[in-house]
């Protein structure tokens, strides 16, 4: 191996590790929460805790955990399964934001439904799909547009903090009565 394949290798293995560890904090976030119904949308940066709530510990009895056809779709029945005194959670990346703002804007905003959504950070340093980038680089302005109240974890966070920052996130969507989305950059910076 050259210097620069091993570079190659170690920097690969950081940053798996990271991802390990933020979505390892992501999941104890999560069950801390101890949500009946987890709505998700495919993606490989979400893998590792897709993987815990659809096939492994936090697939349990009494949790239903099921795909999203769309955001918007998933916003909908969140906001049915609120109204009939569920506790579910949205996990999707960011990409999705635009599709599901009339959604949020129609349904929950004004009624006052108090939904959480897991949103993976795409984009940036490192994304290697190069469509990603134009929208989820506006999320945050898309969601500060909308009256959307959300909140960042990545590297200004302390990993170890995630977990309750997640379930505070939870308690402030409950507290003001309104969606709340928590940005977790799974990824790196």
């Amino acid at each position: 191996m050259t210097g620069s394949s091993i570079i190659a290798e170690d920097e690969r293995e950081g940053q798996q590790e990271i991802l390990e560890q933020r979505s390892a904090a992501v999941i104890a976030g999560i069950e801390t929460i101890d949500p009946d119904h987890v709505l998700h949308l495919a993606s490989s940066t979400l893998k590792i805790v897709l993987s815990h709530f659809i096939d492994g510990p936090g697939a349990r009895s009494g949790r239903r955990v099921f795909a999203m056809p769309r955001e918007e779709e998933g916003v909908a029945i969140a906001a049915g399964l609120e109204l009939a005194g569920a506790r579910p959670v949205l996990i999707f990346q960011d990409n999705g934001i635009g599709n599901l703002l009339t959604a949020l804007l129609t349904l929950c905003q004004p009624y006052h439904l108090p939904l959480l959504g897991i949103v993976s950070r795409r984009g940036g340093l490192g994304e290697y799909n190069s469509l990603i980038h134009t929208i989820s680089e506006r999320t945050e302005a898309l969601l500060d547009a909308a009256g959307v109240r959300w909140f960042q974890l990545d590297a200004r966070t302390p990993v170890d903090r995630w977990a309750a920052e997640i379930e505070r996130a939870w308690a402030f969507a409950r507290t003001t009565h309104r969606p709340v989305f928590v940005l977790v950059n799974l990824m790196g910076s």
